[in-house]
């Protein structure tokens, strides 16, 4: 029997699974299948953004892995020019159609583009979205603290989840802190490195894979569980993608996780988000 992912409790009341599958940098094609191969490998999140250009095929996927529309959580992303109150009801409408859904489980805003000054706008947007129904949860993705504190402040809506780079190469302690602190979910991309991050081969994370009789990608996607982390890892591998699926049966020591910890190479090492986004 497949495993299958416990839920993780929204601030506004949806659950989402506690792992899922990334589709960056897949195309329509590959999307199709991985996401297909996913759901029948037991998989229920789903990863995707307007920026993939890749959502027809991660819908097409979902069509065709058979599962029931209500056991699926499907995320998706706009970009900076949906940056507006009214803006962001089009990108609703853009992005369920080329998924081809009625709702969203989770429409984050993608980067939070601070030098256009609009993202407050877009939270403002995604709130009526949430309110009338047509997504079920709203976040953010690169937002740090201060962009986060912004919106909360100016508009009174705490987002379900913020999506950031996040592994055991940039653990991110400080935004983690404060969205536990605020309730919110932490979503990790490029969960086991990536974004010259690679942390697979380090000699701890080899070691204890072979202690735990594990792969190496499987300790580290335990580390992001036993955080409170939903990790998001990119495959379009079958046994990979059921290895990524099956973390929820062992423990890391303190001990481990504190061996795991020495490989943060700090905050300087993430993808600036007052710098870059789309």
């Amino acid at each position: 029997m497949a495993p299958v992912a416990p839920l993780v409790p929204l601030v506004h009341g949806a659950a989402m699974p506690q792992l899922g599958l990334g589709t960056w940098p897949m195309d329509d094609r590959q999307a199709e299948r991985a996401v297909a191969g996913a759901i029948e490998a037991g998989y229920r999140l789903f990863d995707t953004a307007e920026n993939y250009g890749n959502e027809r095929g991660v819908g097409r996927g979902l069509r065709a892995g058979g599962a029931p529309r209500d056991e699926l959580f499907v995320t998706t992303k706009f970009n900076a020019e949906w940056h507006g109150v009214d803006l962001v009801a089009k990108a609703f409408d853009a992005a369920a159609g080329r998924l081809g859904v009625d709702y969203i489980d989770l429409l984050l805003v993608h980067w939070p583009n601070p030098g256009r000054n609009r993202y407050v706008d877009a939270w403002r947007g995604l709130s009526a979205l949430l309110a009338d129904g047509r997504v079920r949860a709203v976040g953010t993705s690169n937002f740090k603290p201060a962009h986060l504190e912004r919106i909360m402040t100016e508009t009174g809506l705490v987002p379900d989840v913020n999506q950031i780079q996040l592994s055991p190469a940039v653990a991110r302690g400080p935004a983690v802190a404060f969205h536990t602190e605020h309730g919110i979910v932490t979503e990790s991309w490029s969960p086991i490195g990536g974004q010259g991050l690679a942390v697979l081969d380090e000699p701890v994370i080899v070691e204890l894979a072979d202690r735990h009789r594990r792969t190496p990608a499987q300790v580290v996607l335990r580390w992001h569980v036993q955080l409170g982390l939903v990790p998001i890892p990119k495959s379009g591998n079958p046994a990979r993608m059921a290895q990524n699926l099956d973390v929820f049966d062992f423990e890391l020591s303190d001990e481990d996780h504190a061996a795991v910890a020495a490989l943060d190479r700090s905050e300087s090492a993430a993808v600036d988000s007052d710098a870059f986004g789309h």
